[in-house]
Parts: structure tokens; C-alpha cells; sequence
């Protein structure tokens, strides 16, 4: 049974990760199933025995965890001029903010790094 549930709340990180474009959103994916696969094995063998627990608070250390990893790897969360893939800044009237462009996915970020759509 707690087979199941590990598998069943990795399963899911891990459809993610194959679908990801930049690896600020690989990165967290893959880390969020791998701290909830570590989390569940270490939640079910100490204190309480409790792999749920365990799972949830992995998933969210290592999706953490690898979201900043990826950023990193990307060149930086925020807009950097110095950035080769960041292209210059555009404003969205509709939204009333910056964003600019990953030249390497052609995904588009608002200036502080999170994903636009």
C-alpha cells in the first residue's frame, strides 16, 4: 500500500518534468518527485512512520530546491541585461508590467522571473 502512494505521488512530478520547457520548471519538478519519494521513505522510518507526511514536506523542500537550481542554470530568476537569452524588455499594457523573452525557448518571463504564458 505505501508502494502505491509513493508511486502515486511521483508519478505525477514526473509526467511534469517531460512536458517542462526551461529548466527552472525541470529542475522543479524533478526535485519535487525525488524529495517526495526521499520524504516518504524517511516519514515512514522514523518518528511517527508517517510517509504522507514525509512525502509532502519532501515535494516541497526539493521542488524548492530545484526550482532554484534550475534558475540558476538558466542565467539568473530575474531580467539581467547581461543574460545573453533574455531579450530586452517589452511592456504588456494589459498587464501594466515588463516582460521579456528566453531566446533560447522563445518563452516568454514577466522582469521578475516568473513564467508569463
Amino acid at each position: 500500500m505505501r508502494k502505491l502512494m509513493i508511486i502515486s505521488l511521483a508519478a505525477p512530478a514526473l509526467m511534469v518534468t517531460g512536458c517542462a520547457a526551461n529548466n527552472t520548471m525541470t529542475h522543479a519538478a524533478g526535485g519535487a518527485a525525488a524529495g517526495a519519494l526521499a520524504g516518504a521513505v524517511i516519514g515512514n522510518n522514523t518518528g511517527s512512520g508517517d510517509a504522507r507526511q514525509g512525502a509532502i514536506i519532501g515535494a516541497v523542500v526539493g521542488g524548492a530546491a530545484g526550482a532554484y537550481a534550475g534558475c540558476r542554470e538558466d542565467g539568473g530568476c530575474r531580467w539581467n541585461q547581461n543574460n545573453q537569452n533574455h531579450s530586452q524588455l517589452y511592456y504588456d499594457q494589459r498587464a501594466g508590467r515588463y516582460y521579456y523573452v528566453d531566446q533560447r525557448t522563445g518563452q516568454t518571463f514577466w522582469q521578475n522571473g516568473e513564467f508569463r504564458g
